[in-house]
């Protein structure tokens, strides 16, 4: 017979050995995410795909990888899109970062990380997504205009925050905010391209987000994905040079 005091026992080491098997999940959790965010800043080149047919993707994906883009951005309000996150991530595993962008709340921040993403990009600021994003072990760049929301962002959790719209704000503002808030990696997104990537990334930026621009819509309805790869390949040449000129 198994006295109580025994029982007692046993009792406190299973749930020590749960605790210590939590601990070292959320250690690789962890450390998972960090590989991942040095691998996005080490890129600097985040594409973002925005409503891709879905016999497209595949295509899409291959030309961009090819290119040295280190992530892959598919937005939310795209058809299908989380069967497409599901389906890179599985493709690519740990050759490129696949995530989810557009993304307005938890709930959607939950569907894309349950999905398989490896990052969360949204255009505003949402307390509630960051905290979802960041409990789940998963890159927060929520979007970010002003030095208040910066700041609310950085506050929150986010990782890095993305400065949208990229386009209207200028790289200017971008060497501006450095002298107040230069210890928060910001992203500049929307608008990003050849003219203007080098001058970005001089003026403070870890990464940018490049859209319209490399993943060109008139390439790809031809079926020119060359055209992306190509485009991926002079940003991502644009992006060291500038970089090693700092």
């Amino acid at each position: 017979m198994i006295r109580a005091d025994e029982r007692y026992d046993k009792d406190l080491i299973v749930k020590d050995l749960m605790n210590i098997n939590i601990d070292e999940k959320e250690e690789v959790s962890q450390m998972e995410k960090k590989q991942a965010l040095e691998a996005l800043k080490k890129s600097g080149l985040v594409a973002v795909i925005r409503k891709p047919k879905s016999d497209q993707i595949d295509a899409i994906a291959k030309a961009l990888v090819q290119g040295g883009v280190g992530a892959l951005e598919i937005t939310l309000e795209t058809p299908g899109a989380l069967a497409m996150i599901k389906h890179l991530k599985e493709k690519y595993a740990d050759q490129v970062l696949v995530g989810a962008g557009t993304v307005l709340d938890a709930e959607g921040a939950e569907k894309a990380i349950a999905a398989g993403s490896d990052f969360i990009f949204s255009p505003n600021c949402d307390p509630d997504t960051i905290k979802t994003t960041i409990d789940r072990g998963k890159i927060s760049i929520p979007g970010v205009m002003t030095p208040t929301e910066i700041v609310q962002a950085h506050k929150a959790g986010a990782d890095i925050v993305k400065v949208f719209p990229a386009s209207s704000l200028g790289p200017r503002y971008l060497k501006e905010l450095q002298g107040p808030l230069g210890h928060v990696p910001m992203m500049p997104t929307g608008g990003v391209d050849l003219e203007n990537v080098e001058e970005f990334i001089r003026n403070g930026a870890v990464a940018v987000g490049v859209g319209g621009f490399l993943v060109d819509k008139q390439a790809i309805q031809a079926g020119q994905y060359a055209i992306l790869t190509e485009k991926a390949k002079q940003l991502s040449e644009k992006i060291k040079r500038s970089r090693a000129a700092v």
